[in-house]
């Protein structure tokens, strides 16, 4: 009897730890019921390995190519997994990942992955950037016993959006343009990059731009007629690593250079990885903060 009720007692010892905690966090397709703490990794959205690694999260795979300096480390120590379109599911498998993240370019793929391990949707939507990257964050907190980390990264965000907001205040109006070679995007309060007006209170030059994924294709003529107080530059070319004509001399134009930017010296030409792949990323934002406050500073 005594030796039956030890063996019990013993099995049941080794059986706890089979049963993980788990965690309800909200994803961009709902609430998701998921062990607490997984080991092992695999990032399919380049906004979400930001925010994980922010977090000091492990990333144990992650698609290639990659184009973000700061994010060099993690990519560095991830095993390369395929892109975000096409997962290569032979490594995945072998992997055998705890969770996968999907999200942006990759989220056609969720069902697939989801065949490999559980998979989660966290998309960020382009209305709403900031407060869904403040809500991916504080998930990934609560997922991965962060909740300090998320905290304090709260927190560094709100003062970098003050500072920002403080330096445009008052500075005018302003149009959000991305160069792709020698074609031109424009970008209002409603897109991908329209954080930057909404977050910020930064005026638009031009309303009703709509929100488009790839903006409203505009001309120097348009440049001109708007005349903002300031142009905000993304380059495309440059973020994907493709040769070809760049941000600067594509703008080299005397329709813009007639600009009332131009004329004053307030063409910001802002780092493009961070807010063309990596948007969303509490450190792309962050970063990208940074540079506002420093260009309407005249500090850049």
């Amino acid at each position: 009897m005594f030796r039956a009720t030890l063996a019990a007692g013993l099995l049941t010892a080794l059986a706890v730890p089979a049963f993980s905690q788990t965690v309800s966090i909200e994803t961009a397709t709902g609430p998701a019921e998921l062990t607490a703490a997984p080991e092992t990794v695999a990032v399919f959205d380049i906004a979400a390995a930001d925010t994980l690694s922010a977090l000091g999260v492990p990333v144990a795979g992650m698609p290639a190519p990659n184009y973000l300096d700061y994010m060099a480390p993690t990519f560095d120590g991830a095993e390369k997994i395929g892109t975000l379109f096409e997962p290569d599911f032979e490594v995945l498998a072998a992997m055998a990942p705890d969770l996968i993240v999907a999200g942006g370019r990759s989220s056609a793929q969720v069902e697939a992955l989801s065949q490999v391990a559980p998979t989660i949707d966290m998309t960020i939507e382009a209305g709403s950037i900031v407060s869904e990257a403040r809500a991916r964050l504080d998930a990934y907190g609560t997922l991965f016993g962060k909740q300090a980390e998320a905290a304090d990264l709260n927190a560094a965000l709100d003062a970098k959006i003050a500072e920002a907001r403080a330096a445009v205040s008052g500075k005018g109006t302003a149009l959000v343009l991305l160069t792709n070679g020698g074609k031109l995007s424009a970008y209002g309060a409603e897109s991908r990059f329209g954080w930057l007006h909404t977050t910020l209170g930064l005026p638009e030059a031009v309303h009703d731009l709509g929100a488009k994924p790839h903006g409203e294709a505009v001309s120097f003529e348009f440049i001109a007629e708007a005349d903002p107080d300031w142009l905000l530059v993304i380059d495309r070319g440059a973020a994907i690593g493709q040769a070809g004509e760049a941000a600067a001399a594509t703008l080299d134009n005397p329709l813009v250079a007639g600009t009332k930017a131009a004329q004053s010296g307030h063409i910001l030409y802002l780092s493009p990885g961070p807010l063309y792949i990596a948007g969303g990323g509490v450190q792309s934002m962050m970063g990208t903060l940074d540079e506002i406050a420093a260009g309407f500073s005249g500090n850049s």
